[in-house]
Parts: structure tokens; C-alpha cells; sequence
């Protein structure tokens, strides 16, 4: 019998599977769900800052990043109103009796003002673990890469002073040195580095004049992108990888444990195909680990990662002469 068993944030999970933070994750019924059909974890759906700041007499318009997120505003002003500070901590409560896989609460931010505080209610909820979605956006021409870069580790920073549960952190790829800044993260002391979140995808309406969302879930092309870069950091960095985004099927999900993942989040594939999707992806797992003869996933963890690949120059050389010109 293979042995799913995988280290992520201080838990050992009885398979490497997490259910991403999402509109499944906001109700103790889908959280039940989740766990009968399979997953080793859940991340609840996010807190965004600018509604705890809301709650605690500040305004949306104070928060200079919030074009970050386009749809943030008026989410948040609708969002809110059914959905307080008070309700999610219930929900972290209610999830914790009524299901054993470990709990983790998600707060989307972009500062490190107060709302920090607001981490030690939700550890007193009863929370495994905070996953901190950090989701700044590079986009202002006046702001150096250092100056975006020092809001992760404030952030950071306050969060450990507030909690001492399990901290994740979940990034995008838009750093001007990645590879330098996810190391330097992984030495502040938090359990996981999760890789990575999607930002909101514009799409100009010719006719109507408006901006709307396009490309709501990943696809499966789009594991390229954290693939690359959990295959060059698992080895280096001094905390776990967890990979998000593009992982749809079973074979997702052995690419993302051979580049050294310690687990993945699932949220795309589930909102396409139901929450089933996650038994047919261990029982892909675990046939193909019959197949290799693999009894854990120790014995086949990071395998292809640059340390261990045998060209590990393919995950970092673009071939365009290669694969677009037609030159063999």
C-alpha cells in the first residue's frame, strides 16, 4: 500500500493534497465535503484587509494599493455585509468540529497596518494555520522593487509578533530578483512559501467601455510557470513549497512533487469538476507510484528538481531557435 504521507507547515498530511482558498471554501458543509472526498487540508476563503480595516472604522480609500485588485471595492462593500469579521471566525470554529484535516485561515492583504491584530482572533478561533496572500502588484513607477519587496517582510514581521501557529505565505512571480526574495522569505521563520497567486486579468469591453475579469480559472497550461520555479527553489529555500495554479489532474500534481512541492492547492479544477476530482487525482498518484515502485513520496520528492534533474539548464533556457524558428 503506498503511503501519501507528506510534510507541509509543520503538519503531516495523509496526502499532499490542500484545497485552495476560494468561494468553495466558505461553508462548513463544502469543508465536509472537501474531507470525504479525499483532500489532506483546506485554506478557507479569504479575509481581504480592506475589510477588517472596514470593520475597524477605516475606509477602503485609504488603502493606496487597492487598484491592485480592480473588483476589490465593490466586492468588499458587498462582501462584507453578509459576510463579517464575526462570521468568519464561526466558520473557522464550526469547520474545526466538524471535520480532522487541519484548518487554515487566508487573509488577502497588501500593508501592514493595523489589521494585523486582528490575526490573534482568528488563531483563538481555533486555526491551524494563517495563510497570508500577500497581493501587491508592482505597478507603481514611483515604488522600487525594495520598497514592494519590504511590505512582505513587515508583514511578515507583525503576523509572528501577533500568532504562534503555522504561517504560509503565498507570492506572485513578479519580482525583479524572485529567487533572492522567496530565499531571503523562507529565512524569516514561516513554514511555506505557496507559488502563486493569479491576479485579477483585465479584459477591455469595445462596446460597453468597461474593464472586466477574463480567465476567472487557471488551466492546465498554466502549470508551466510555478513548475519552473519549484523545480529551481525547492532545494534552496529553508521552508516548504506548496504549488498553486495549474494543477488539474493527477499528472499536475506528480510533475509538481517530483520539482520538489511539498504539497498543492487545489480550487480551478474543483469549481470545473466537482470535489470528486480529488479522489481520481490520488488514485492517479497512487497508481503511478505502483508503477514506478515508489512506497512513499519521500522516495521521489524534488527528484526533478534543479539539484537532482539531469539538465537543469531546461528549466531556466528558453529555446526559442529550438521550438519557434523551426531550427533542429
Amino acid at each position: 500500500m503506498e503511503n501519501l504521507t507528506t510534510k507541509y507547515m509543520g503538519f503531516e498530511l495523509k496526502n499532499p493534497i490542500i484545497v485552495g482558498s476560494s468561494g468553495l471554501t466558505n461553508s462548513v458543509e463544502n469543508v465536509i465535503e472537501i474531507e470525504k472526498n479525499g483532500a489532506a487540508a483546506v485554506v478557507l476563503k479569504s479575509l481581504f484587509e480592506e475589510q477588517i480595516m472596514q470593520q475597524v472604522s477605516k475606509t477602503i480609500s485609504e488603502d493606496v494599493h487597492s487598484n491592485a485588485y480592480p473588483e476589490a471595492m465593490d466586492y468588499i462593500s458587498n462582501y462584507s455585509k453578509d459576510f463579517s469579521l464575526e462570521n468568519y471566525l464561526n466558520l473557522i470554529k464550526d469547520c474545526k468540529k466538524a471535520v480532522s484535516i487541519p484548518i487554515i485561515a487566508s487573509i488577502n492583504c497588501v500593508s501592514s497596518t493595523e489589521w494585523t491584530n486582528f490575526a490573534s482572533k482568528i488563531e483563538d478561533a481555533g486555526a491551524d494555520g494563517l495563510e497570508l496572500n500577500v497581493f501587491i502588484l508592482p505597478s507603481d513607477p514611483r515604488l522600487s522593487g525594495e520598497s514592494n519587496e519590504k511590505i512582505y517582510f513587515d508583514i511578515i514581521k507583525k503576523i509572528q509578533k501577533t500568532v504562534s501557529i503555522p504561517i504560509a505565505v503565498k507570492i506572485s512571480y513578479y519580482f525583479s530578483g524572485l529567487a533572492k526574495t522567496a530565499l531571503n522569505l523562507s529565512w524569516t521563520g514561516i513554514s511555506s512559501l505557496v507559488l502563486f497567486n493569479r491576479f485579477f486579468s483585465p479584459e477591455i469591453d469595445i462596446n460597453t467601455f468597461e474593464i472586466k475579469p477574463t480567465h476567472v480559472f487557471s488551466t492546465p497550461e498554466e502549470i508551466s510557470i510555478s513548475l519552473r520555479w519549484v523545480a529551481m527553489l525547492s532545494s534552496k529555500l529553508h521552508c516548504g513549497i506548496a504549488a498553486s495554479t495549474g494543477v488539474h489532474n493527477g499528472e499536475g500534481l506528480i510533475k509538481q512533487l517530483l520539482a520538489g512541492a511539498k504539497a498543492v492547492q487545489l480550487s480551478s479544477v474543483l469549481y470545473k469538476n466537482g470535489f470528486g476530482e480529488i479522489k481520481a487525482m490520488l488514485s492517479e498518484l497512487e497508481q503511478w507510484m505502483r508503477k514506478h515502485k515508489f512506497a512513499t513520496i519521500d522516495e521521489f520528492n524534488g527528484r526533478m528538481s534543479v539539484k537532482e534533474a539531469d539538465n537543469p539548464a531546461a528549466y531556466e533556457r528558453v529555446q526559442f531557435m529550438k521550438y519557434f524558428s523551426g531550427i533542429e
